[in-house]
């Protein structure tokens, strides 16, 4: 059985509420999914590819937080200015963005 998607991309957006950790944030997360699906459909690659908000997905310090499967590549610190890269890279050429891969980010 062909899987329904190629590539799946999940952005976090858990907002922590009553907190001063950090996190992802919803507003931030969801202007990201927003530019993945813009870039997803100008670039128009043929390949079935959905991108979606998640909750969170574990690393709140060094978000924002992309995970990409089905490679289950984390992608932290993610900026708008980031995802025509991670699409033009990854989805489309199969290529690891390494300056934004999370065993790439200091531990903190």
């Amino acid at each position: 059985m062909d899987p329904i998607f190629d590539i799946h991309i999940l952005v976090c957006n858990n907002q922590r509420s009553g907190t001063e950790k950090l996190s992802c944030g919803e507003a931030h997360g969801l202007e990201l999914v927003a530019e993945f699906k813009k870039q997803l459909k100008e670039l128009n690659s043929g390949l079935k590819v959905r991108a979606n908000k998640s909750g969170c997905l574990g690393i709140c310090d060094l978000g924002p937080t992309v995970a990409v499967y089905p490679q289950g590549i984390f992608y932290v610190g993610v900026q708008k200015e980031d995802v025509r890269e991670i699409v033009e890279a990854h989805v489309i050429h199969h290529r690891i963005v390494e300056r934004l891969v999370l065993d790439k980010w200091p531990k903190t």
